[in-house]
């Protein structure tokens, strides 16, 4: 089978759903809409040329990810498998949906800001810049990597850029 693997950035126009199968998996599915622009140059003006809307579906720990961070509304880059469904409607009538089953779903940063907070079982990780005062104990700062590293301890200050990229 070929697979079409696409990237779309666009905008969440649905809120998520999460859908628990009889199999005992969880997926969650949104609407995602891809607006084409195009410089008029008479006017100068960016103007909308034509919407792209498709289905994106998530499975396995992308579900998690998803259900905790993307709402209607947030601006997102998703990859993924292109597939195309066809049905009958309920008047009868058959269509065709373009559905995209995502690897992988983030934030358009061109668009928003984000604040990352990994998730690692077994242990926390800490991110980002956290506040932390002068008697603040030291904090385990994880490595990312195999799961079997040991934790490291450090105060928040003395922690390297991008210890855990």
């Amino acid at each position: 089978m070929y697979e079409t693997i696409a990237t779309i950035v666009g905008t969440v126009v649905t809120d998520p759903v999460k859908r628990d199968l009889p199999s005992g998996e969880q997926m969650l599915s949104f609407r995602l809409a891809s607006t084409a622009r195009r410089l008029d140059r008479e006017s100068g003006e960016w103007v909308d040329n034509g919407v792209l809307f498709l289905t994106v579906s998530c499975w396995r720990r992308l579900v998690a990810g998803v259900d905790a961070s993307i709402h209607r509304g947030d601006p997102v880059i998703v990859q993924g498998q292109l597939r195309s469904n066809e049905y009958r409607s309920r008047d009868g009538i058959d269509r065709r949906d373009l559905e995209m089953r995502a690897n992988i779903v983030g934030p358009d940063l061109t668009r928003c800001t984000a604040q990352v907070v990994r998730r690692r079982t077994g242990y926390a990780m800490v991110t980002g810049d956290n506040a932390a005062g002068p008697d603040t104990e030291p904090v385990a700062v994880g490595v990312a990597g195999d799961q079997d590293h040991s934790m490291k301890e450090t105060a928040p200050g003395d922690r390297p850029v991008n210890a855990d990229v």
